[in-house]
């Protein structure tokens, strides 16, 4: 027999909680939605944008972009680690970032982790895009307002506000930290006047049809996010010779023969790849194009796209510094000038070589990097459709169909030999260094 004070007593709960609830207003019923059940949409709109933002803002070029991703990808996942209770912050990990350089989330306090991304966000890509033209900082703005009306309607007033002031916080914290490296301005000084390439046999030289100066010769030089990445160098290429019987001359006989009889299918996967600065989001850009892909076949939460682009940001920096790197310490002469010297003067090329040196390929290194990234979280047997380039209609954007995204950095890497850009070498172990540049990052200590 149940005891009568007991019932009593549990009845006096039951009608005090109906008139608690009863008294509350709507809005203080709402709870700040737990952190795995934030989705990743807000972190997929502001990378598409950053990737338009790329495209339409001048100096842009693929080492700065990657830098202007690789930062914001680490501002996402600061924003939100707070609510990643199996995950800890990047402080004293990588380079420059140092302990206690970022603020914190109040202990015992509730967020709402997707406003505190969105502010966060805005905040970083305002400074680092400071420049983009009057069209997307007004769709910046608009991006924030968008998500900052959604998401405070779904949690108090409190909440809201302290989200939203801790996203600002950690996103001017970031910017803050990205100019220590001395690249804020890296857009203005793409041709350095100041840089003389070297001269000797094999130099590169300037390349048709603009002739233009070395693009970003001094880049080796900037802060990575991992020491090891820039210590880290590919085997030597083979030794440039004019020798009909050297390995040399065998490597750009075989990108002449390709380029002169390029199939239909290797003219597509070279257009497809060849994510030109000024069109496209360069190639680091089509790398978080394909993250941005994955995590929404997966339809993945926000922690899981905070820990994506965090690591396939800082991949694709990182993989352009050890590349430019070994660019510049090489100084290798393109295809183009070595075909046109020793096999047939007239030759011309399907893709117009970049201005800068040959050796390693930094399309291989950065979608080597990357893929392997996208590879660890996600799977090695990740079937996709890459539809990065369905709205363009310069070239075939037709979506590509991959098995993996090893699958795809393959083709990436390859799509520079069709192009006429590469000799094998610089693709090979351009792809290889790349993998190891995401090893490299995958190690970072994410997990507590």
């Amino acid at each position: 027999m149940k005891n009568k004070h007991t019932s009593h007593f549990r009845l006096a709960i039951i009608v005090g909680l109906s008139i608690f609830w009863g008294s509350c207003k709507d809005k203080d019923l709402i709870f700040p939605p737990q952190m795995v059940d934030v989705k990743s949409e807000v972190a997929n709109a502001y990378f598409d944008l950053a990737i338009k933002m790329t495209k339409e803002t001048p100096g842009f070029t693929p080492p700065v972009a990657a830098r202007a991703y690789g930062y914001t990808g680490v501002t996402l996942y600061e924003s939100v680690v707070g609510g990643m209770s199996e995950y800890e912050s990047l402080q004293g990990k990588i380079n420059g970032l140092s302990a206690g350089a970022l603020p914190n989330s109040e202990n015992g306090k509730e967020y709402h982790w997707g406003l505190a991304a969105n502010s966060a966000l805005a905040e970083i890509m305002g400074g680092l895009y400071k420049t983009a033209n009057p069209d997307n900082l007004t769709a910046l703005s608009n991006l924030k307002q968008q998500y900052e009306q959604q998401f405070s309607a779904e949690t108090s007033s409190d909440v809201a506000d302290r989200s939203i002031a801790f996203g600002e916080a950690i996103g001017k914290a970031m910017y803050k930290y990205s100019k220590t490296d001395g690249q804020d301005a890296a857009y203005t000084t793409n041709f350095p006047a100041s840089y003389i390439p070297p001269v000797f046999p094999g130099a590169w030289v300037p390349t048709p049809p603009t002739f233009q100066k070395a693009l970003q010769p001094y880049w080796g030089q900037v802060r990575p996010f991992l020491s090891a990445d820039t210590a880290a160098q590919p085997i030597p290429h083979p030794a440039y010779s004019t020798a009909s019987t050297s390995v040399f001359y065998a490597q750009a006989l075989e990108v002449y023969a390709v380029t002169s009889n390029l199939t239909p299918e290797q003219s597509d996967i070279a257009l497809f790849w060849s994510d030109d600065p000024g069109k496209t989001g360069t190639p680091p850009g089509h790398s978080l194009s394909i993250a941005k892909q994955a995590l929404e076949k997966e339809e993945a939460s926000l922690a899981v796209a905070a820990e994506t682009y965090a690591k396939v940001g800082m991949a694709v920096h990182d993989a352009f510094v050890s590349c430019w790197k070994c660019k510049y310490a090489y100084n290798l002469m393109r295809p183009v000038t070595y075909i046109q010297q020793n096999i047939d003067p007239a030759y011309t090329t399907l893709l117009t070589t970049p201005p800068f040196p040959e050796f390693t390929s930094g399309h291989s290194a950065q979608a080597g990097a990357s893929m392997q990234i996208l590879s660890d979280i996600f799977g090695y047997n990740f079937a996709f459709t890459d539809n990065t380039h369905v709205a363009r209609t310069d070239i075939d954007g037709s979506p590509r169909s991959f098995t993996s995204f090893m699958d795809a950095a393959n083709e990436a890497a390859i799509s520079r030999l069709y192009g006429g850009i590469h000799y094998r070498a610089a693709i090979d172990y351009g792809i290889e260094h790349g993998r190891e540049i995401g090893e490299n990052i995958g190690a970072i200590q994410f997990k507590k």
